[in-house]
């Protein structure tokens, strides 16, 4: 008994400290700088029972950007013991994976980079998928709107300078909806000066973002081919001719039928002639000549604006004997003589 009570304090010793009371809102909240670490091979020792793959297919005018940089592909998967097929013939990627392969996601994100290459994503952007804190959604707004003039004005509001476009999946889809994207991307911009209050991380911010209302205005618009209604009368509309009493108007009932064949092919061949007509004028139109314009004669120049050739001309050889450092004619009749006497001293 007695060593039962003295074992006693020990146990209680050993206990561990109750954690002090925290907040909630700490608990949920992910603090500053902190990343998930990676998945290992020591996580799934053992690799994955089955084996899994993707395909999927490529447009014609992406083949030889694929070429290019398969083998780039093939090396940023074998990293992570997935193997790459592309097939030419077909047109298709496949990705599958292998005894070694390990991490049962690297499959999901290996089929999105050969999807992102196929949507014309350049390679240096679609291999940041394989990273961890990297994901991708693709939208698909073909069948969103039908009208195809309606269609392109929409998708206009979504592509930036140099191509660039929104890549929120709630700003793409409001925008094909109709709702212009300046709406959303206010919203967005407000909530990230909010995040960087840690006071107001934990409460609701309603109250700060703006509240836009959808107002759809009705143009009724008005009808191409207006009625008008006519005066009531009492008395029935008279009743149309028959055919037989158009033809009793004109005669034609008593024509026999030869002669009414007749009539019907005199009438189809002067169609024929103003038709053939009409396209021979069309047709000539090509070879008339356009109008001339009227030649314009010159005005004679006035004897107060005639050019002087002749002083042109002196001004003009004058010019050509003084070059850029040419002596005048007296300098050098002055050189000459000087030279002469030179000459005569050495003598």
């Amino acid at each position: 008994m007695a060593s039962s009570q003295q074992n006693a304090p020990a146990a209680v010793r050993r206990q561990k400290p109750k954690p002090e009371n925290r907040d909630e809102s700490e608990l949920l909240t992910v603090p500053d700088g902190w990343k998930e670490p990676a998945f290992s091979k020591e996580d799934n020792p053992r690799g994955l029972l089955e084996e899994s793959s993707f395909a999927t297919l490529f447009p014609k005018y992406r083949e030889a950007y694929l070429k290019e940089c398969w083998p780039l592909v093939q090396k940023a998967l074998n990293e992570h013991h997935v193997n790459a097929t592309l097939d030419l013939i077909e047109g298709s990627m496949t990705v599958c994976t292998t005894k070694k392969t390990f991490d049962p996601y690297i499959i999901i994100r290996a089929r999105d980079l050969i999807k992102l290459l196929a949507r014309s994503v350049s390679f240096e952007q679609a291999v940041r998928i394989l990273q961890d804190d990297v994901a991708c959604d693709i939208i698909k707004i073909g069948s969103l709107v039908r009208n195809k003039e309606r269609f392109v004005k929409r998708r206009q509001r979504l592509i930036g300078p140099k191509g660039s476009t929104l890549k929120v999946r709630k700003v793409v889809l409001d925008t094909m909806k109709n709702i212009h994207p300046i709406y959303n991307i206010k919203t967005l911009m407000i909530k990230r000066e909010l995040a960087k209050d840690s006071e107001l991380r934990s409460q609701s911010w309603e109250r700060f973002l703006p509240q836009f209302k959808h107002k759809n205005v009705n143009k009724r618009k008005e009808p191409k081919k207006k009625t008008t209604k006519k005066e009531y009368t009492p008395f029935p509309p008279p009743q149309p001719e028959s055919q037989i009493d158009k033809e009793l108007a004109s005669g034609e009932y008593f024509l026999k039928s030869s002669q009414k064949k007749r009539q019907k092919m005199e009438a189809i061949k002067a169609k024929q002639a103003e038709a053939l007509s009409k396209r021979q004028e069309e047709r000539n139109k090509a070879f008339i000549p356009p109008k001339e314009k009227p030649v314009v004669k010159p005005k004679e120049a006035s004897t107060e604006t005639k050019i002087d050739v002749a002083t042109i001309k002196e001004k003009v050889k004058k010019a050509k004997s003084k070059k850029l450092g040419a002596l005048t004619a007296e300098e050098v009749k002055l050189k000459m003589e000087a030279d002469e006497k030179k000459k005569k001293k050495k003598k």
